[in-house]
C-alpha cells in the first residue's frame, strides 16, 4: 500500500504542462518506387508511433519539433527533423547490414547507439531471427542465435525439468539479469538443489514470454551491476516487446524428432493496434504443446523381482557363489519374460509441457508530453516428467499388491507467472521523467502421480493412495522505479553529455506451502525389521516444517553520466549504491570507454564491480527429497542457512551443527577490453576479451552423509540420510573472448546474402574454497579435513568449471531470392567434463564428451503476400552426444567382470545402461523437423 501511494504521488508531480501538437502525414516508397507497407514511423526518443498502410501511407500526432524516424528490417533506418510541416514523403533505400541496430541496453541515454558504437558487447536478435529456425522458446532460441548463452533442457530433475537452467558466459542461472522493456524481471520460484548445470541456482524462467511479443532481444555481455543492480554479475537480457506493430500476424508450427517421438505444435498470434496517432496496443498470444522424448535403453539390472544378495524380497532370495548368482538370474529372466517385463523402464529426455500464454504492451499520450504505458502477462504451463523407475524388488519403495511390476512415479508441475508493468513518461524541466511499477509473480505447484507412500499400511481390503499433492512454491517481487535523463550538448570541450540518475524500491517475498500428510508422513510400515521410504516415492510433499513466508525490501540509487568527450572519445560513468533489509549495504560501480583511433576502427573497455544479494530463496528453501546417489535411493535433507545445523557449531550443548556463517553477498570484479571495426560499407567485426572475478560465490554444497560419525551427531534423529546447504564456499574466475562478424550483402534488386560468424571462448576456474567453520575444517571426531572435501567436490567443482561447453562457435547465413529465402546454421558446441566426486572413482567413471556440430536448415516461400511457409530441422545429420563410456573395473556387485558371461552385462548396476547419454551440451533428443505457416493481415 505505502508503495502504491507514493507512486500515485509522483504521478501527480510528473503531470506536466501540454505542448502543441501538429498531425503529420505522408506516403513512404521504397528505392523502387513502390508503396511500402508496414514502415514504422516513430517519434524519436518516445514510443509514440505508427506503420504505413497498404499503399505506404502513415499520420501520426508530434510536436512541431519532433524527430521521425522511419525504419523497417532491410532499409536503412532515416531521422528526418519535422519542422512545423504537416506533409513528409520518405523513399528508403536498401541497408548496408540489418545488424547495425540502435540498442538501448547497457547505456541509460536517451539515445541509442549502434551496436557496434557501445562500449560493451550487444548481441541483438531481432524477430526475424527468432522465427528462422525450429526453435519456439526463448532458452532455445538464444542458446542457437548467442554463442555467450547457454541452455539446455535437463532430465529426471524435478521442477528442473521445466524450468531450464541458462547461463551466460558460463556462469550461473543467477548470475544474468533478465529485464522486459527495460524493467527488472521476477526470478521463478524454483531452486535448482538437482545434480543439474546451475544446482543451487535460481534463474529466471524465460520461457513463459510468448515469442509473438518480442521485438528484439538485446544480449548485453558485460558486468552491470552498477546500472542495473543485483544479478547482472555476466550480463543483461533485454527483452523488448512489440511496440509499433500494426495488422495481425499468426503461425502455427508442428514437428517431431526423427526418433518418432517430441512431438511440438505451437500456434501464436499478435495483434497490433494503432490509437489513433496517441499511442499503439499490442496483444499477443501463444500455445504449445510439447510431447516427452525417452533416449533411455533396455535396464540391464541383472534381477527385476528377485531380492538379490539384499535378502529383502519376500521369499529372501539370495546368492553368494557365481553359480548361485546365475541360477537366481535363470529364475529372474523366467519371471520377467513370463510377466512381459518391459526393460526399457526409465523415460530419460524432455518432459511433457502443455503452454499458454498472453502478453499485452501498450503506451498512450495523455497530452503533451506525458505518456502512460502498460505491458504484462499470463502464462499457464502444466508438465509431467518422470523419476527413477520403482523395480518390483524394491519393496520399501513400493506396494506390490498395486505396483507388482512396479512402477515410474511421474511429477505434475503447474506453473502460473503473472507480470505487470505500468508507468508514465513526461519531460521536467528538459529531463525526460520514469516512473514505473513492476510486479511478477511465479508458481510451482507440485502433484504426485503413480505413485505411492510404502510406509502406509498395505495389504487385503486397502487401497494405498496413489496421487499426492505434494506442495507449492511461489516468489514475487515489486519494484518501483523513479528516474530521470537528459542529453546535454555544446557544453564546452564536451560534444555531449547524457546525465541518468533514479532511484527503486523493490520488496521479495518467498514462500513454501506444505503437501498433504500422506506425501510427506512415514506411516510406519515395517517389513520384517526394515523401515520403509517415508513420502510419496520420486517427490516427498513439503512438510509443515519446510513451511516459509519470508520478505524483504531493497532501497537502491544510481547515476549513470555518458559524454562524447570529443568525436572520438566515449566515455561512460556508473554508480550505485543499494541496501537490503536483510543483509545490508552494497557500493558498486562502473568506468567504461569507446575510443575510435582509425575510421572504422575502435577500442572499448570497461573496469567495475559488482554483487548478486543472495536470493530470498537461497536463504529460506528446505526440504526432504527423495535423490538417487549411484543408483541408490537417498532421503536428502536440503537445510537454509539459518538453521541450526548449519549455523551452530559442533560444540554446541544443544543442537550440533557445521558451523557455517550467514549467507552474504557475491562480490565480482569485471574487467573487459575489445575491439569494433567496420570494413567498407558491409561487414562489421568486434572482439571482446573478459575476465571475471566472483568472490564468497553461493553454491549448495555437496551432500554429507551419515557415515560420517560428526554429520551423524549432526543430523541426530532426523530421518534422513543426508543433508546439503547454501554457503558462501568458493571464490572462481572467469576468463574468455568474444568474436562477432557480419557480412550484408545485396545481390542485385530481387537479392540478399548475409554471413554471421560468432564465437564464445570461455573457461572458468575456482580458485579458492572459503569455510570459517571449525566443524567443516577440522572433523572433531577424526581430527581430518574430509568434511572441507566434501562441503564443495570434485563434482560440484565440474559442474562449475566445464559442465558448460567451454566453447560455442556458430555460423549462419542467409540467402533470399524473390519469394524464396534459405537460412542454414552450423553451431559448434564445445566439449564437456563428467567428474565423480570420489576420486576414487576417477579412472572409472571420469570422461570428457567431445565437441559437436550441430546444423539447422529451414527453406521458405512467399506464396501468396499474406502466406508464407517454411519447412526444415534442426540437427539436421541427427548428431547426438558421445555416449557414456564406463571402466570395465566399475563393478560394484562383485559379479563376473566378463561381458560375455556375465549376467551383469552393463558392469555397472548403478547405470544399467539407462543413462547413455551423460553430456548435455545440446540435448540428447536427436533430429528434429518441422513445417510453419506465418500468415501477416492488415488491420485495415
Amino acid at each position: 500500500m505505502k508503495q502504491l501511494l507514493l507512486f500515485l504521488v509522483l504521478v501527480l508531480i510528473l503531470v506536466p504542462a501540454w505542448a502543441q501538437n501538429i498531425a503529420v502525414t505522408g506516403r513512404v516508397l521504397g528505392g523502387n518506387g513502390s508503396a511500402q507497407p508496414g514502415v514504422t514511423v516513430l517519434q524519436k526518443g518516445t514510443t509514440n508511433g505508427t506503420s504505413t498502410d497498404n499503399d505506404g501511407s502513415y499520420r501520426i500526432q508530434v510536436p512541431s519539433d519532433a524527430v521521425l524516424v522511419f525504419s523497417a528490417i532491410g532499409s536503412a533506418t532515416q531521422q528526418i527533423n519535422v519542422n512545423g510541416r504537416t506533409s513528409i514523403d520518405v523513399r528508403m533505400q536498401d541497408a548496408t547490414t540489418d545488424l547495425n541496430e540502435v540498442v538501448i541496453t547497457g547505456s541509460r541515454a536517451s539515445e541509442g547507439r549502434s551496436n557496434i558504437l557501445t562500449t560493451a558487447p550487444v548481441d541483438v536478435i531481432s524477430a526475424r531471427e527468432i522465427k528462422a529456425f525450429a526453435q519456439t522458446e526463448i532458452s532455445q532460441v538464444l542458446t542457437y542465435a548467442a554463442p555467450s548463452f547457454q541452455s539446455s533442457r535437463q532430465a529426471i530433475s524435478d521442477g528442473t525439468d521445466h524450468v531450464d537452467p541458462a547461463s551466460l558466459r558460463g556462469l550461473g542461472p543467477d548470475q544474468v539479469l533478465v529485464l522486459v522493456n527495460g524493467k527488472r524481471r521476477h526470478t521463478s520460484a524454483l531452486v535448482n538443489i538437482n545434480g543439474t548445470v546451475g544446482r543451487g541456482s535460481v534463474g529466471t524462467d524465460l520461457n513463459v514470454i510468448p515469442l509473438a511479443s518480442i521485438k528484439r532481444i538485446e544480449v548485453l555481455r558485460e558486468g552491470a551491476a552498477a546500472q542495473y543492480g543485483s544479478d547482472a554479475i555476466a550480463g543483461v537480457i533485454n527483452i523488448q516487446l512489440k511496440d509499433d506493430s500494426t495488422g495481425v500476424t499468426a503461425s502455427a508450427t508442428g514437428g517431431q524428432h526423427y526418433e518418432g517421438d517430441g512431438a511440438v505444435f505451437q500456434a501464436d498470434a499478435n495483434v497490433g493496434i494503432g490509437l489513433g496517432g496517441r499511442g499503439f496496443l499490442d496483444v499477443s498470444g501463444q500455445f504449445l504443446n510439447r510431447g516427452y522424448t525417452n533416449r533411455t535403453f533396455e535396464d540391464t539390472a541383472p534381477l527385476m523381482y528377485l531380492g538379490g544378495n539384499s535378502g529383502n524380497y519376500p521369499g529372501g532370495a539370495a546368492a553368494d557363489t557365481e553359480a548361485e548368482r546365475r541360477a537366481l538370474k535363470e529364475q529372474d529372466d523366467a519371471i520377467v519374460a513370463e510377466r512381459g517385463f518391459n526393460r526399457k523402464n526409465m523415460r530419460v529426455g524432455n518432459s511433457e509441457a502443455r503452454n499458454y500464454g498472453g502478453f499485452v504492451n501498450a503506451a498512450y499520450r495523455l497530452g503533451g508530453n506525458l505518456e502512460a504505458y502498460v505491458s504484462g502477462g499470463v502464462t499457464h504451463r502444466t508438465g509431467k516428467a518422470a523419476g527413477f523407475y520403482r523395480l518390483p524388488n524394491q519393496p520399501t519403495q513400493s506396494d506390490l499388491t498395486i505396483f507388482p511390476d512396479g512402477f515410474l512415479p511421474f511429477i505434475n508441475t503447474t506453473i502460473n507467472d503473472q507480470s505487470a508493468i505500468t508507468g508514465l513518461r513526461a519531460n521536467i524541466a528538459g529531463f525526460t521523467a520514469d516512473l514505473s511499477n513492476t510486479y511478477g509473480r511465479n508458481e510451482l505447484r507440485f502433484d504426485i502421480m503413480n505413485t505411492v507412500n510404502a510406509s502406509l499400511p498395505q495389504g487385503p481390503g486397502i487401497r494405498n493412495q496413489t496421487e499426492f499433492y505434494a506442495g507449492t512454491l511461489n516468489f514475487s517481487q515489486n519494484t518501483t522505479n523513479l528516474g530521470f535523463s537528459r542529453k546535454f550538448t555544446n557544453l564546452g570541450s564536451l560534444a555531449t553529455l547524457n546525465v541518468a540518475f533514479g532511484g527503486e524500491f523493490r520488496v521479495d517475498n518467498f514462500e513454501i506451502s506444505a503437501g498433504e500428510l500422506n506425501s510427506y508422513t512415514n506411516g510406519g510400515r515395517l517389513i520384517g525389521t526394515t523401515p520403509t521410504a517415508s513420502g510419496a516415492q520420486v517427490f516427498p510433499g513439503y512438510q509443515p516444517s519446510d513451511e516459509v513466508d519470508k520478505d524483504r525490501n531493497n532501497v537502491a540509487g544510481y547515476i549513470d553520466l555518458e559524454s562524447d568527450i570529443t568525436e572520438d572519445l566515449l566515455v561512460r560513468l556508473a554508480g550505485r549504491a543499494e541496501n537490503y533489509s536483510d543483509f545490508g549495504s552494497n557500493v558498486s560501480g562502473q568506468i567504461a570507454a569507446r575510443y575510435s583511433f582509425l575510421e572504422g576502427l575502435a577500442l572499448r573497455g570497461s573496469f567495475g564491480n559488482g554483487f548478486r544479494a543472495p536470493s530470498l530463496q537461497q536463504r529460506y528453501f528446505t526440504n526432504t527429497s527423495t535423490q538417487f546417489v549411484s543408483g541408490v535411493p537417498n532421503q536428502v535433507l536440503t537445510v537454509n542457512n539459518d538453521n541450526p545445523i548449519v549455523r551452530n557449531s559442533f560444540d554446541d550443548p544443544i543442537q550440533k551443527g557445521f558451523g557455517v556463517e550467514a549467507l552474504k553477498q557475491e562480490k565480482s570484479v569485471n574487467y573487459s577490453l575489445g575491439v569494433t571495426a567496420r570494413v567498407g560499407r558491409t561487414l562489421t567485426l568486434t572482439v571482446d576479451g573478459y575476465q571475471i572475478d566472483i568472490d564468497d560465490r553461493i553454491v549448495l554444497s555437496s551432500q554429507f552423509v551419515r557415515a560420517n560419525p560428526t554429520v551423524n551427531a549432526i543430523l541426530g534423529t532426523q530421518p534422513v540420510s543426508r543433508v546439503q546447504f547454501f554457503a558462501n564456499a568458493i571464490d572462481t574466475r572467469t576468463r574468455g573472448i568474444d568474436i562477432v562478424a557480419n557480412e550484408r550483402l545485396t545481390l542485385g534488386e530481387n537479392s540478399r546474402l548475409g554471413f554471421t560468424i560468432a564465437a564464445n571462448f570461455t573457461e572458468t576456474e575456482v580458485r579458492a574454497f572459503n569455510s570459517s567453520s571449525s566443524t567443516i575444517n577440522n572433523d572433531p571426531t577424526t581430527g581430518t579435513t574430509n568434511l572441507q572435501n566434501t562441503l564443495f567436490d570434485r563434482q560440484q567443482r565440474t559442474r562449475i568449471e566445464s559442465a558448460q561447453p567451454r566453447s560455442k562457435i556458430n555460423l549462419a547465413a542467409n540467402y533470399g531470392y524473390g519469394i524464396f529465402g534459405i537460412e542454414a546454421r552450423l553451431v559448434r558446441f564445445g566439449e564437456v567434463d563428467f567428474r565423480d566426486a570420489d576420486p576414487a572413482r576417477a579412472e572409472l567413471v571420469d570422461q570428457t564428451f567431445d565437441a559437436k556440430w550441430i546444423t539447422d536448415l529451414t527453406l521458405s516461400a512467399q506464396v501468396l503476400p499474406q502466406l508464407s511457409i517454411m519447412v526444415g530441422a534442426n540437427n539436421l545429420f541427427d548428431v547426438y552426444p558421445d555416449k557414456f563410456r564406463l571402466h570395465p573395473r566399475n563393478n560394484p556387485n562383485n559379479f563376473s567382470v566378463d561381458p560375455a558371461t556375465s549376467f551383469n552385462s552393463s558392469l555397472d548396476n548403478t547405470n544399467r545402461n539407462r543413462f547413455v547419454y551423460n553430456a548435455n551440451q545440446f540435448g540428447f533428443n536427436g533430429g528434429y523437423y518441422f513445417v510453419r505457416l506465418n500468415v501477416t493481415l492488415p488491420t485495415n
